[in-house]
């Protein structure tokens, strides 16, 4: 049987045109084994079908290493292609392996709401906290015009000056640029895949124009991005391109593109990042509206995050100069009913504790926050805490809300302590300790019926 199996083993020889230095150097070679001398051949018109294909196949190798010689060497082509992406799967079980399959979403797709929580009287309360100097919002093309007209002053009087770059990779990845603003599905740019592996990836993102991408580009560059930035490069992405591509669009439409609404929910892969990039700048800006924090916050809401990033966030937005959203956000982490740290815990209390002398009327969102607070966390409070909250409700009170939270510290433990029996406190039951005794002869008279 062995034999046989031998037998049918092809001989490779026939692979090699004559002529060509493979053939010649095998002249000097060992001589051919016997199973491969006795071995079948392929047929003349097999092999010459596949000579062509490996040349047509060798001439585009080649091609592309001419084209993109210029920005990227042929040791990173390699490592690009080959390297395997570990990526972790979102909720729609997206990969970053089936980045050129995307199959877009339908301009006409229903475009994200979710305002049903938006009242007008608790958003005109929520003005009085918001910046009266709104800043503009900084992006990624303000960076780099700023940086420069400082390093060149031939370029101070240009509107969009372009850093100096080789020409051939400018004229691609202004090709790009070109393409990225009408794309809607399908395969991107091959270029544009090796801009995260750049020193100079900033640069070269300028150049095709992010503030023109359609929703659907940006939906496959956070994608990109997200997977092969680091965090502190992801965290520049979303904060310099992400951010205000949101902003502008919630602004303009009054509510937020569906393939934006699904970006911002694939930039969660880092959640750090989208702390750091999104949810910090916004709330530090002072001019989140109400629109944005409902928006931005049925992300948090609806996706899981770990418990470590989510107690971080909750720690720097409590210690954060306040703003009306900023209470929205915390009542979102608040309900995710994490085993918060103490030290979280305390910064909490001592965020609401700095409103005790607040002349401003606290919007209902405030309240709310401070509601799903010691609903939560009330028997981690220490006494003087609840004492000190006690105090804060008598001056800033909400006719519905506040009766609660003052039901709510009266009917908790103080943290340390072990857990009441509360049923037993309110009505004491009596506990019989001695065992029963029963006499099996001391048997009552059972009256009998006659016949």
């Amino acid at each position: 049987m062995a034999k046989k199996r031998k037998e049918r083993i092809l001989n490779p020889e026939p692979f090699v045109p004559e002529g060509t230095e493979y053939a010649k150097s095998k002249k000097t070679s060992k001589a051919a084994r016997k199973h491969q001398q006795e071995g079948d051949l392929i047929d003349s018109h097999i092999s010459s079908k596949i000579m062509k294909q490996a040349l047509i196949q060798l001439k585009e190798v080649e091609d592309e290493d001419e084209t993109n010689e210029q920005n990227v060497t042929r040791s990173s082509f390699n490592r690009l292609e080959e390297e395997p992406r570990k990526v972790e799967e979102d909720n729609n079980g997206d990969d970053i392996d089936n980045i050129d399959e995307f199959a877009g979403f339908d301009e006409n797709q229903s475009q994200f709401g979710g305002f049903d929580e938006i009242n007008e009287d608790d958003e005109k309360l929520m003005d009085a906290f918001l910046s009266k100097d709104p800043g503009s919002q900084t992006t990624l093309a303000d960076v780099l015009v700023k940086r420069l007209k400082a390093s060149d002053a031939t370029v101070a009087s240009e509107n969009r000056p372009m850093p100096k770059l080789d020409t051939s990779v400018m004229e691609i990845y202004k090709g790009v640029a070109t393409l990225l603003s009408r794309y809607t599905v399908g395969k991107i740019p091959k270029a544009f895949k090796f801009i995260p592996s750049m020193k100079n990836w900033e640069e070269v993102l300028y150049i095709t124009e992010p503030e023109k991408w359609s929703p659907n580009a940006l939906y496959q560059a956070t994608r990109l991005f997200a997977s092969n930035l680091g965090a502190k490069r992801a965290e520049r992405f979303y904060r310099l391109v992400l951010l205000p591509r949101v902003r502008e669009d919630i602004k303009k439409n009054k509510r937020l593109h569906f393939a934006l609404y699904q970006t911002l929910k694939k930039a969660l892969y880092k959640p750090a990042a989208v702390f750091k990039g999104i949810l910090f700048p916004l709330c530090e800006s002072r001019t989140c509206t109400l629109r944005e924090a409902v928006i931005v916050g049925s992300i948090i809401e609806k996706c899981s995050i770990p418990p470590l990033h989510s107690s971080v966030a909750l720690l720097k937005l409590a210690g954060m100069e306040y703003c009306g959203t900023t209470s929205y956000f915390i009542k979102l982490f608040l309900e995710k009913k994490y085993a918060l740290p103490y030290r979280v815990v305390d910064a909490v209390v001592a965020h609401f504790m700095r409103f005790e002398n607040e002349t401003r009327k606290m919007p209902v969102i405030w309240h709310q926050s401070l509601l799903a607070f010691v609903q939560r966390y009330k028997n981690e409070l220490q006494k003087e805490d609840k004492d000190n909250l006690k105090l804060l409700l008598e001056k800033q009170n909400h006719a519905l809300v506040t009766p609660e939270i003052s039901r709510e510290l009266i009917n908790s433990r103080n943290r340390g302590e072990k857990e009441d029996d509360l049923m037993s406190i309110s009505a004491p039951v009596s506990v019989i300790n001695k065992t029963i005794e029963e006499d099996r002869f001391d048997i009552p008279d059972v009256p009998m019926e006659l016949d």
